[in-house]
């Protein structure tokens, strides 16, 4: 019963992801599911990844609730550890995760710091994942 508390409290921020899947399979990219979470590879999610991210470069991987974007599948092993540490914060935050996300890059980028390393929840993903 608390498991599919979770997963309810988390839904908001899963679904943000979980369009993307039929997407990433009509483009050639591929759908997992791992240990409770959906990972989502290729096709349109590696243009996504590569494209729409305030990263310089673009992202490797990208969590939103129980799914992790990849560019790829191998991108996916290498970075699982550190996605996951994503997933348990977004167990605990819920819906406000993308806000409370984005709000920790903006706060960096206003005290003159990176908006990715800097952030809290990267801080803590590196620290448990390095």
């Amino acid at each position: 019963m608390k498991r599919l508390l979770v997963y309810l409290w988390t839904a908001p921020t899963t679904l943000v992801g979980l369009w993307l899947a039929p997407l990433a399979l009509l483009t050639g990219g591929g759908v997992q599911r791992i240990d409770g979470v959906i990972e989502i590879h290729g096709g349109i999610v590696r243009r996504l990844l590569r494209r729409c991210t305030l990263l310089k470069g673009g992202a490797s991987a990208m969590t939103l609730g129980h799914v992790v974007l990849g560019q790829d599948r191998t991108v996916l092993e290498l970075t699982r550890a550190h996605e996951r540490v994503h997933v348990r914060q977004a167990e605990r935050w819920g819906p406000l995760f993308i806000p409370a996300y984005l709000l920790a890059s903006l706060v960096a980028l206003l005290r003159g710091k990176n908006a990715y390393f800097d952030n809290p929840f990267e801080r803590e993903a590196y620290k448990r994942a390095p």
